[in-house]
């Protein structure tokens, strides 16, 4: 009886998740018929500085809702993941910086990473960084993935490159930069990551895509 109880209680369940991954598909197919950007009815820089500025703009969004949103709009950025696997395939090195974020009141563990100067493409803009933050040339450069670190209110996405054959040279930081440089096993990264050690968006965002993306590779 409780065995029959338990069948009839996974074939509910079932159901109901089917129904809502019907609904959510449909849900999805009458929203694209929506607009998919905010009508702008009017915006008013609010700040401008050297590195972003910040807009107060009132608009219609897709959904209709009419209101005002604060956007800090910035020229873009870039993150490296930097590969070192010519000591091990199975755990390779990662390039990590740790370096005093004002903003965050502490010293961070991150990956390297910059904004993009002028019109110069992102891929550009990632090989110029990671020879001047840390020295390191690679001879392969991929996409890996990319995100909205805080779309509620910043407007810039952020990429990020996996860099692959690396060879070291020297790094010419900015002024106002004083990073120190670690190469350190993709293993360790992952476990000072689950001991919270690591809190950088983009640092947890690239490591764990590219630890994933290996396992899976690893599976097939």
């Amino acid at each position: 009886m409780a065995k029959e109880k338990s069948n009839k209680k996974e074939k509910k369940d079932a159901k109901q998740r089917k129904e809502k991954s019907v609904s959510a598909t449909a849900a999805a197919k009458s929203r694209s018929k929506q607009p998919e950007t905010a009508e702008v009815l009017s915006s008013k820089l609010q700040y401008q500085g050297p590195l972003f500025s910040v807009f107060s703009d009132h608009i219609v969004e897709p959904n209709g809702v009419e209101c005002t949103r604060d956007v800090v709009r910035h020229g873009g950025s870039v993150v490296i993941l930097a590969v070192d696997d010519s000591q091990s395939k199975r755990d390779p090195m990662i390039v990590m910086e740790r370096q005093y974020r004002h903003a965050a009141g502490q010293y961070i563990w991150e990956l390297p990473a910059g904004k993009i100067d002028g019109d110069e493409s992102r891929l550009a803009a990632a090989k110029r960084e990671l020879i001047e933050e840390t020295g390191y040339r690679a001879k392969k450069w991929s996409p890996l993935v990319r995100y909205f670190a805080s779309p509620g209110f910043l407007g810039e996405w952020m990429q990020i490159f996996l860099a692959e054959g690396l060879t070291l040279g020297d790094a010419r930081p900015e002024e106002d930069e004083r990073i120190d440089l670690y190469l350190i096993s993709l293993s360790e990264v992952l476990r000072l990551i689950d001991a919270g050690a690591i809190l950088d968006g983009k640092t947890l965002i690239g490591v764990q895509f590219y630890a994933r993306n290996r396992k899976q590779k690893t599976k097939s």
